[in-house]
């Protein structure tokens, strides 16, 4: 049943997870949609907005570098133009430069006033064409000099400065469009004049030339878009991280405190729990000794000795539950002495040794004598190891042999070490022992049902110390369970025990 709940509840937690990421899919490509649907450009309006602003900013970045390429091409054509000729068109292109430029100053202001996005992709488009148009009007009188090195000198600018503007204005294709277009039809239609055939071809060079950089221009736009998307995505991811992490602060808060109301409530019922048992355990031991008197009917002992084992096993887990919670509180006070391990196991073996002998089970021993004292809390050490044993033997089939080790470690700790002959766990349900109240499968099969508490209770008394906890096993072959304590608890300060070490002692019960 334990398996098949834990099932069912894994199957239900990965619903649970694809429900909302499927829900969270619809959700992020119904946004866009919506957001697609009002924007005038068919992309998202903050990547409208995004787009803009990365044209302004790139012209606003290369305004001096266009100036200057402004006044190259000026100073070069004075070479076949007159000097008023070239300071006009000079001065009308650097207006409408300047023009642009106030533009792009006043749309990338932080104090401007909100206007359209439209108003302004228009107001630029029509600034760039300005400017182009200016650029082209020195296309007839250069083309007019009967001089070959004036006309290539003329393709070669024009083509300059359109592949520069396409660069600049990738992120608005319509401004692509605005600030070559005039160019290249400038180019086109005096060249298609000229009576010679090779400079006609000019005139059809320039079209294709324009088709090829409004390709660049579409394919720099594609990019910048996706440039934009991936960052969305990524602000998104990162929102919805921070997000995931203060529910994930809010749900750990709130386990702190269900955790500290649990704390709280089982120290307040332990009185109100064992004061009631403490009776039903003294009066059934009376009854069940037949202390003042034999009972008319002997059905009455038996009656009274199922009472007082049933009060001792409800004792028994209120003591664990106890125990758990002051251990997950961090409140369990470990009252630490110089204490001998191995006489500590051994004192456990002799506990728990005739109980083993009625199920027919061999326990086997092997102790290193002489070793220093350990520094820890006798109480925690007995319980860790009582646990560890009796888990073996309510494990282990009849017949079946329990090996106890117990000695020094390389680094100079000392170890604890039970495995048993029993049935094993299966290697997926290992986490489940470990947990609390978790049970495995095979082990309720063959065994007597238990809390749960055992193991959980050794893994936490273990960290207190220091130590460290190994829970090994095979199906059809057994468990080990190692607890190992560090080597700063050995007191090492102390003579060993006795004048010479004890040989390896192996004895059978």
């Amino acid at each position: 049943m334990n398996e098949i709940r834990r099932r069912l509840a894994v199957e239900q937690s990965d619903e649970t997870i694809k429900a909302r990421e499927k829900r969270r899919h619809v959700s992020q490509k119904v946004r866009e949609a919506r957001e697609k649907l009002t924007s005038e450009t068919g992309t998202r309006p903050a990547f409208d907005t995004e787009l803009a602003r990365l044209y302004a900013q790139n012209r606003y970045t290369a305004a001096y570098a266009i100036m200057a390429l402004e006044i190259a091409v000026a100073v070069t054509m004075s070479l076949w133009l007159s000097l008023f000729t070239v300071s006009s068109w000079l001065a009308a292109v650097l207006v409408f430069h300047g023009l642009i430029l106030w533009h792009v100053h006043r749309f990338l202001s932080p104090t401007a006033k909100p206007q359209p996005l439209r108003s302004w992709r228009q107001r630029f488009a029509l600034a760039e064409f300005a400017h182009a148009t200016t650029f082209a009007m020195v296309v007839p009188p250069l083309i007019l000099v009967d001089n070959d090195s004036a006309r290539i000198f003329l393709v070669f600018a024009m083509l300059l400065i359109v592949a520069i503007r396409t660069l600049l204005s990738a992120s608005l294709p319509a401004v692509v469009y605005a600030g070559s277009l005039p160019i290249t039809v400038a180019i086109a239609g005096f060249f298609l004049l000229m009576p010679d055939p090779a400079l006609r071809m000019v005139a059809v060079i320039a079209p294709l030339s324009q088709i090829f950089f409004v390709l660049l221009g579409q394919r720099l736009f594609r990019t910048s878009l996706m440039t934009l998307q991936y960052r969305a995505e990524k602000d998104a991811l990162i929102a919805e991280l921070e997000q995931a992490k203060s529910n994930s602060d809010e749900a750990r808060r709130r386990a702190e405190e269900a955790n500290v109301a649990k704390s709280r409530f089982l120290a307040t019922m332990s009185h109100e729990l064992r004061t009631p048992l403490n009776a039903i355990l003294g009066f059934s031991e009376v009854l069940k000794s037949e202390v003042f008197g034999a009972h008319i009917n002997p059905t009455y002992k038996e009656y009274a000795g199922d009472i007082h084992a049933s009060g001792e096993h409800l004792l028994t887990l209120i003591n664990e539950l106890l125990d758990l919670s002051r251990i997950e509180a961090g409140r369990y006070e470990l009252n630490e002495e110089a204490i001998s391990l191995v006489s500590i196991v051994d004192d456990c073996r002799h506990l728990l040794k005739l109980r083993a002998k009625n199920r027919g089970i061999t326990i086997r021993d092997e102790f290193e004598h002489g070793m220093p004292l350990l520094w820890a809390d006798e109480r925690a050490i007995r319980q860790i190891t009582l646990n560890l044993l009796s888990n073996a033997i309510k494990f282990t089939p009849q017949g079946g042999e329990i090996f106890m080790r117990a000695g020094a470690t390389p680094n100079g700790g000392q170890f604890l070490s039970i495995r048993d002959t029993g049935p094993g766990i299966p290697e997926d349900e290992i986490p489940v022992v470990l947990s609390s109240f978790g049970q495995g499968t095979l082990a309720i099969k063959t065994a007597e049902q238990g809390a749960g508490l055992g193991l959980p209770i050794v893994q936490g008394l273990t960290d207190l110390h220091g130590g460290t906890f190994e829970l090994k096993s095979k199906l059809r072959e057994g468990t080990e369970v190692t607890v190992t304590f560090p080597a700063y608890r050995v007191v090492t300060a102390l003579a060993p025990m006795g004048d010479e070490p004890e040989p390896l002692i192996r004895r059978s019960a």
